[in-house]
């Protein structure tokens, strides 16, 4: 027996009042200094804002069965990211059913390959593949995780991405992750004041704590290997995303060149198997960080993940909260996940799609049981009272 077919799927645009995290300005961390490939242009080299990284703003995609139950994700990608959606995605999924996501998927990839194949379009691919999962979760009355092969653990353990690795200790989470502030367009002495922030830090964490170094793309490889053996002595579980994603050449060299101990990460600004193909044939990381938003969705997650695992490799996505979470609870080689701290100074652990979801778990002194995921679903609701428009209704 099928389930109802698809009635509707819509795209719907949310701006302003920090309803995207992208969107955090005014003293947040978010968009304080922060090392970035913009960093050489002095006028963007304070605030990622500046260079428009808001610019999209957030995408929200629903999918009303014929029953009236509906599906919903939440992505980035905005006006353009809506337009494709509505405009060209829609012919794969009204009037099928919810359980051909694999077919879906496949039909909206190739469809799009001539304009499309990473970024935006696969934006908005992977918010109709996670919409597509929310709904049949609920047509199913079962959680995500249950779906995708079960839970391999009780609970999630969490690291925190913030400014503050300190603040994280205190809150019980198994290690933080601190943006890079300096890079070489501040001059000469921008290697040896990144080492002082991680030095000043590791003074505050004590020697145990993972400390990790979140680079952002802002490195050539040369500088990317000075940073990398600065930082030995101060312990770094890893650099990430040091180097551009399109450099796989140099993220291979990086790693090989990387001190003894010192993981080489990245992947959150990748997409799709073939992409994630390159960085694991090639050699260029030990973990591979795919944000479910952007690589294609859960159904394309799955497949990374296969081709990551038969690699003897790591996958810890990119912070998207439960989108990330009840994949993490299912794959033995992804052991612990991300929590991005979204509170402006880092010091308290909130929801990190607030106000978006309603109903969204965050961890307990580090730490999330998978029974908080138990709802039908991804097991979240859309706060309908945010200002959404649908921009290319039809």
């Amino acid at each position: 027996m099928g389930f109802p077919k698809v009635r509707q799927l819509r795209a719907f645009v949310l701006r302003g009042g920090g309803a995207d995290y992208h969107d955090q300005a005014g003293g947040h961390w978010i968009d304080d200094r922060i090392a970035t490939p913009m960093s050489r242009y002095p006028q963007y080299r304070e605030s990622r804002q500046s260079f428009g990284i808001n610019a999209l703003g957030t995408l929200v995609v629903e999918v009303e069965a014929e029953d009236g139950t509906i599906g919903f994700a939440v992505t980035t990608g905005g006006e353009p990211a809506a337009y494709i959606v509505e405009r060209h995605l829609a012919r794969f999924v009204e009037g099928r059913d919810p359980s051909e996501i694999e077919k879906i998927w496949d039909q909206m990839y190739f469809s799009t390959q001539y304009y499309g194949r990473k970024g935006l379009v696969v934006n908005a691919i992977s918010g109709v593949d996670l919409a597509l999962w929310d709904l049949l979760g609920r047509l199913r009355q079962e959680p995500v995780h249950a779906m995708i092969g079960g839970a391999v653990r009780d609970e999630l353990s969490f690291y925190a991405t913030g400014s503050r690795p300190d603040l994280a200790q205190e809150m019980g989470f198994i290690g933080g992750k601190m943006p890079l502030r300096h890079a070489p367009a501040d001059g000469p002495a921008w290697l040896n004041d990144a080492l002082a922030d991680l030095e000043d830090m590791r003074g505050r964490v004590g020697p145990d704590f993972w400390l990790m170094l979140d680079c952002w793309m802002a490195l050539d490889l040369d500088a990317a290997r000075r940073l990398a053996h600065g930082a030995a002595r101060h312990g770094l579980k890893w650099i990430e995303e040091a180097i551009s994603p399109d450099d796989y050449w140099s993220y291979a060299a990086l790693r090989r060149d990387a001190p003894a101990g010192m993981l080489v990460t990245t992947g959150e600004h990748e997409a799709t198997r073939w992409g994630f193909r390159m960085l694991l044939e090639m050699e260029c990381c030990d973990i591979i960080q795919p944000d479910v938003g952007w690589c294609g969705g859960l159904t394309e997650l799955l497949k990374i993940s296969a081709l990551a695992d038969a690699h003897g490799k790591l996958v810890i996505p990119h912070g998207s909260s439960v989108y990330s979470y009840h994949f993490v609870a299912t794959r033995h080689n992804s052991p612990f996940a991300e929590f991005l701290m979204m509170a402006p100074e880092a010091d308290e652990v909130v929801p990190m799609f607030s106000p978006q979801l309603k109903g969204e778990p965050v961890p307990q002194n580090g730490r999330l049981r998978v029974s908080a995921l138990d709802a039908p679903g991804f097991g979240v609701e859309l706060d309908r009272s945010l200002p959404m428009s649908r921009p290319y209704e039809r």
